[in-house]
């Protein structure tokens, strides 16, 4: 009764949203009002639990957490809350009351485009696992009107298209929060004493607007905040301007002022577009410290204590601005002293570094600095006072060049090292593997190490188990559940009582089926993306991740083109059918990686219409990578691609995924791929290639690629096809640069990997011809990644960091 009751209400709820908010009714209603109807019920429903989630922080006063990151890769937002909510049932049985299917609708909702990779991907997992850990947070980024890009593939290239996610009406799920306004100054002077009451006189403003999201936890017992700021000009449209019939001066201070919410990376080839993201990153988090601090005061008094109540974590350097800006707010505004204002900041901010390449670190000009944020050069300038003086206070040989944030000596005019301000503005700095933040210590931050030898700690990644298995992977999670209960789900440690099924064939029958199942709809996505068919049955070997040169797509492409040589000179032998499946975004700018993807899809066409090859080979390059293809992709993988030239990968979540998705891992020992063997054992994964030690003992030799190129006859083969033309008839030389830098240099060690790597693929055939051993490794994989929970991240990022108080699942 209780049930008919609930249904009931919950049809009037989304036919009064259909009606009141949408303006349609069930004769007009198209699919995406119904999914604007159905999303503001769920969200109606989930409003009280937020709001007493935040009544609760406020009567508590418990210390907060402020999550500042460029990306929030939330993907799809309706089947994640329904899940939360418990709600999946209720609102399908109340649409097909309707007459409307919920799975259409769900397909109808928008990735919101909020993000590119792992880093966004990351911040999505870490604030779902606070929510459901009960710690209160807020997580702090931009509302970019079209996000990265939507890619297009045409000919082969990469195009880039507008991302138009919220042309249908906007956004759903937020909230518009007006009365959260906040003025971001540029440009301007600064002075050394202040001026009729101020150190800084900008000359440009806009204006932070915030726009807030609920993001609920497991069972939505706890409902935190994701707020995200849009800008709007300062300075209203110009009607005298217009007037006079200067239209487009009249809207210029609202044009340019809007474009700092309007792409996320923009292109930072030119001067201009270096400065956009600048602004971008100072615009974000200036609004979110002065919105932090204004709540901060809202119950306090003394901004001192402010470390007690506000932990700050900037995920990667973007933020890091954030350290001279809360100075700059506590002495500006609130009248601290520049030493008080830097045991404060350091007191409450904490940074997560993300790589290990120099520059990826983000080195601002300091001319360019200078003209956009005078007043914060001042501040980092005092900043590296600050450190120096602790510095002569150590025992140690570093010499203030090498760590101090400015670096006045890089032959360019000098630069704003913000990896060395964010690590000398923080109390703690993490890396995200055990590998990576060993090499932290002895590469990027090595001088900074020897100076604070206590502030770098370890907190390995982790993924939600409830958006990457519970909800992406019914087939696979509903047999979880039937073996062991559903506790995993909320504690994915409980995971690991599978292990007592992996020599149970009728469970491993039913895992390859539930398998088979997932290979089979991901088959239908490609044949509807790309127009290619795939035999289901194939080993389907799965890259999914951004396109960059350490990555090494490059030689996953190489291994494609050794093995259609292969299959060329004998098609009599047994080949095991095999799909390969590639998915990611180059940035705009970044030509080779571009090339590359070039090349995949010039190999592709040759291949898959290859009447020799057949179904033994299929190449497939699925376009526009988001959220919601990896749901589909992930599921149906067999083999996972992780096979980065070890030592520059800082961790990787893909392979997280992957793994626990019952997926095979092929690897280097490289960011979390070591700790994944360790979980799942030797014997279930397969890793190859150099180690980072090796890496770096080659380069130091003096690496020579042509004397693995001559010493493997597949690989030289290979490289001389690509170089001839063979896949770019019409235009030998396209591929040319791509060999060239192989031959030459090989930065990332192709060569050198290219036989260890082939053979490893052997091994992988072999092991999947055997389906026992196959789906044996496929459950021990899943069963022993419990750790790799972002649930267990953030208890630890919690316990060594944070120190807040969480209300909800705080066991170790």
């Amino acid at each position: 009764m209780v049930a008919i009751l609930e249904k009931e209400d919950l049809k009037r709820s989304i036919l009064k949203r259909l009606v009141y908010s949408v303006g349609k009714d069930t004769d007009f209603a198209v699919p995406h009002d119904w999914l604007v109807a159905l999303t503001l019920a769920v969200r109606q429903r989930l409003m009280d639990r937020w709001m007493a989630t935040t009544k609760r922080v406020y009567d508590a006063d418990v210390k907060r957490v402020y999550y500042l990151s460029m990306e929030f890769l939330i993907g799809r937002l309706l089947g994640d809350t329904m899940l939360n909510l418990g709600m999946v049932d209720l609102c399908r049985a109340a649409l097909a009351d309707l007459n409307v299917d919920l799975d259409e609708i769900l397909l109808q909702e928008p990735d919101a485009a909020l993000g590119n990779g792992g880093l966004g991907r990351l911040a999505a997992c870490f604030m779902d696992s606070m929510s459901t850990l009960g710690i209160a947070a807020y997580g702090y980024g931009i509302r970019y009107e079209h996000g990265l890009f939507r890619q297009h593939i045409a000919e082969g290239w990469q195009v880039e298209e507008a991302e138009e996610w919220l042309i249908q009406g906007g956004n759903p799920w937020e909230l518009n929060r007006s009365e959260a306004r906040y003025t971001i100054p540029f440009g301007g002077v600064a002075h050394p004493e202040a001026l009729d009451g101020r150190y800084w006189h900008p000359t440009e403003q806009v204006v932070a607007i915030g726009n807030d999201m609920a993001i609920a936890g497991w069972k939505a017992e706890h409902v935190n905040t994701l707020r995200l700021w849009s800008a709007k000009p300062a300075r209203t449209f110009d009607l005298s301007r217009f007037n006079e019939g200067n239209y487009l001066e009249a809207a210029q201070h609202e044009v340019l002022a809007e474009t700092l919410s309007r792409v996320l990376y923009p292109d930072d080839s030119t001067p201009q577009g270096r400065e956009l993201r600048l602004k971008q990153e100072y615009f974000f988090t200036s609004a979110s410290l002065q919105d932090l601090i204004r709540r901060y005061l809202s119950t306090h008094d003394n901004l001192s204590a402010l470390p007690d109540y506000a932990a700050i974590q900037l995920n990667d350097t973007h933020p890091a601005i954030a350290v001279p800006e809360l100075m700059r707010l506590l002495v500006d505004r609130h009248g601290h002293s520049l030493e008080e204002a830097f045991r404060i900041t350091r007191g409450c901010i904490s940074y997560t570094n993300h790589t290990l390449l120099p520059e990826a670190l983000e080195r601002w000009p300091l001319q360019m600095f200078g003209a956009v944020l005078p007043r914060h050069l001042q501040i980092i300038e005092q900043i590296d006072r600050f450190f120096i003086q602790e510095l002569n206070t150590k025992e140690v040989d570093v010499k203030p060049e090498s760590v101090c944030a400015i670096d006045y000596h890089d032959g360019n005019g000098g630069s704003v090292r913000m990896g060395n301000l964010a690590f000398i503005g923080s109390h703690k700095v993490n890396g995200v593997s055990e590998l990576h933040t060993d090499l932290m210590t002895q590469t990027v931050f090595h001088d900074l190490h020897r100076v604070l030898p206590d502030r770098i700690v370890n907190m390995t990644n982790g993924v939600t188990p409830r958006r990457w298995l519970y909800n992406c992977n019914i087939e696979l999670s509903g047999l979880i559940t039937a073996a062991i209960g559903d506790d995993w789900i909320g504690d994915l440690e409980q995971i690991g009582l599978l292990n007592a099924f992996a020599d149970d064939s009728s469970f491993r029958d039913a895992f390859a089926l539930a398998k088979r199942k997932n290979k089979v709809n991901l088959a239908t996505e490609i044949h509807r993306l790309t127009g290619i068919t795939v035999n289901p049955d194939a080993l389907f070997d799965v890259q999914i991740k951004r396109i960059h040169e350490y990555k090494r797509q490059l030689l996953n492409a190489l291994q494609i083109v050794a093995r259609y040589q292969a299959i060329l000179a004998d098609p009599d032998a047994d080949w095991l059918p095999l799909v390969k499946i590639f998915s990611g975004k180059a940035a705009p700018s970044y030509t080779t990686a571009k090339l590359i993807i070039k090349l995949i899809n010039d190999v592709a066409r040759k291949v898959n219409n290859d009447p020799v090859v057949g179904d033994r080979l299929k190449v497939i390059y699925v376009p526009d990578y988001n959220v919601t293809r990896a749901e589909i992709i992930i599921p149906g993988a067999d083999l996972s691609e992780q096979i980065s030239t070890a030592g520059m990968e800082a961790s990787g979540t893909g392979n997280m995924k992957l793994a626990l998705n019952g997926a095979l891992t092929i690897g280097t020992l490289d960011g979390a791929n070591v700790e994944i063997m360790q979980h799942v054992g030797e014997e279930n994964i397969f890793i190859f290639g150099l180690t980072a030690d090796q890496v770096q003992a080659r380069r130091s030799e003096g690496y020579q690629p042509m004397q693995f190129i001559e010493d493997n006859p597949r690989l030289e083969a290979a490289l001389a096809a690509i170089a001839s033309g063979v896949f770019s008839p019409g235009d030998k030389d396209r591929f040319k640069p791509l060999v060239s830098d192989i031959c030459n240099h090989d930065h990332f060690m192709l060569a050198a990997d290219f036989g260890d790597y082939l053979a490893r693929q052997r091994d992988v055939g072999a092991a999947y011809r055997d389906k026992k051993r196959w789906f044996r490794s496929a459950v021990l994989n899943t069963a022993n990644v419990g750790f790799f929970s972002s649930d267990r991240t953030i208890r630890s990022y919690d316990r060594e960091i944070w120190h807040s108080k969480p209300s909800l699942h705080t066991q170790d």
